[in-house]
């Protein structure tokens, strides 16, 4: 039985969404592509209609995922003109961001095993973590350029940083303070 185009590419969102949530919870070695469509409510055998493997979906979740990052950030920060630092860090350096992995950071949840990865998919976080520290070089303090990259650079390394940490401990304590003591560590406002 054919299915309509419209039907098609709803059937296609519904297995990026789906494998983007069971990606960042367990991996991409963690899910395989029988899971990934049962919890698409799909079977199997349609996978391969949509994909030719789980390489091509991990990257084009990848892609997607990034992308939403990226218009996420920009969001937070064009809402708070006046504080998009501190609008950002609020966002990010989260509760939320630490309990939900399957619902949050791409970066943070999947970049220990781009970086042991090669190809497409590690080029696709590159260039996405690139744009991140652009994104940044424009909202932290500095006086030149270098020094807003540099700060942006590690701004992004310790805002990724908390939330991976924090996520590692069973200590809820441990990971309130990193948390705590990063967000407060990033935004200058916050330290007067």
């Amino acid at each position: 039985m054919r299915v309509s185009r419209e039907k098609f590419a709803e059937n296609r969102e519904k297995i990026l969404s789906v494998a983007g949530v069971l990606f960042r919870e367990n991996g991409f070695d963690g899910v395989g592509v029988a899971d990934i469509m049962k919890a698409a409510g799909l079977t199997h055998g349609g996978f391969y209609g949509h994909f030719d493997s789980k390489d091509d979906l991990a990257l084009e979740v990848s892609r997607k995922l990034i992308d939403r990052v990226e218009e996420r950030w920009k969001e937070h920060i064009a809402e708070s003109p006046d504080r998009p630092l501190a609008a950002l860090l609020d966002h990010y350096i989260h509760w939320r961001t630490v309990d939900d992995p399957g619902g949050s950071c791409v970066f943070a949840t999947l970049i220990q095993e781009v970086s042991r990865s090669r190809g497409a998919v590690r080029a696709v976080f590159s260039d996405g973590l690139s744009v991140l520290v652009d994104t940044l070089v424009d909202i932290v303090p500095g006086e030149t350029e270098e020094e807003r990259r540099a700060n942006a650079t590690t701004t992004l390394s310790s805002m990724m940083g908390a939330v991976i940490l924090a996520r590692a401990v069973e200590d809820r304590a441990l990971a309130e303070q990193f948390l705590v003591t990063m967000r407060r560590q990033l935004d200058p406002a916050s330290r007067t």
